[in-house]
């Protein structure tokens, strides 16, 4: 998924270099035993977003979004810092843009901010379910850097293994995808179909090079089993893919 590049900037992860090791994980509670798995069910968000088809009806629902989001997990992490949002009609530039210019809107995260590029797309629609839910994945980026797991991810030494490295990254992209499933479950937004839900808004390249790289890049049935297991159970200790079998994370 094209989220999966802009998320490599999630929750300031550009500030760790190197890339994850080869499995199995062993001697990284931070991924394996993070205390965050033991904070028991997310508590239903009370949230009034209405969108409109403005541009400032729409930012003020991306601010109501975000503050009711660190409202909700604010009890969930020591020393919680409140994310803010940088919205802006185009990003190219600043230290969490990788290079990649963005057709239309789109949402990541860098730092302690969500940065949003708003354009006529998000403006002018009138179903704000999937806008929501890039706005929750990306949050989900919020969690992970700020519980200690985007950290410990990225320190992680490597011996090369394309085959292991390829599989440590699904295990961190399929936590933020069941991660994103816990706060969307919270929030009360029903879907019947998620994986379109979760597909419907997502960035599109300028470039055709990397129109055509994702395009090939579809959500596969782990990544819905774990969405799925963090909406269906509304816990952060559902979301532990660092312990999953190999064959939940293939």
């Amino acid at each position: 998924m094209m989220i999966r590049v802009l998320a490599a900037t999630a929750a300031g992860l550009m500030a760790f270099s190197g890339t994850a090791a080869a499995y199995p994980i062993q001697g990284v509670p931070e991924l394996t035993h993070n205390a965050l798995y033991k904070k028991g069910k997310l508590p239903k968000i009370s949230c009034k977003l209405d969108k409109g088809t403005t541009k400032s009806s729409t930012t003020k629902y991306l601010n109501t979004l975000v503050g009711c989001l660190n409202d909700a997990w604010g009890p969930f992490i020591p020393d919680f810092k409140p994310v803010q949002t940088d919205i802006r009609a185009t990003y190219e530039k600043g230290p969490c843009y990788n290079g990649i210019e963005i057709t239309g809107s789109f949402v990541t995260t860098c730092y302690s901010q969500l940065q949003v590029q708003l354009a006529a797309d998000w403006i002018g629609a009138k179903d704000e379910l999937p806008i929501r839910t890039q706005v929750v994945q990306a949050w989900s980026g919020v969690v992970m850097g700020q519980t200690g797991i985007g950290a410990a991810y990225w320190a992680m030494p490597n011996d090369a293994d394309e085959k292991q490295l390829d599989e440590q990254g699904r295990r961190f992209d399929m936590q933020r995808l069941c991660l994103s499933g816990v706060t969307l479950k919270a929030l009360g937004a029903k879907s019947k179909n998620w994986k379109a839900t979760l597909k419907a808004e997502e960035p599109t390249p300028k470039d055709k090079r990397w129109r055509d790289r994702f395009s090939k890049d579809k959500l596969s049935a782990n990544d819905l089993h774990w969405f799925t297991q963090g909406y269906t159970k509304g816990t952060p200790g559902a979301c532990n893919t660092w312990k999953a079998p190999e064959s939940k994370v293939a």
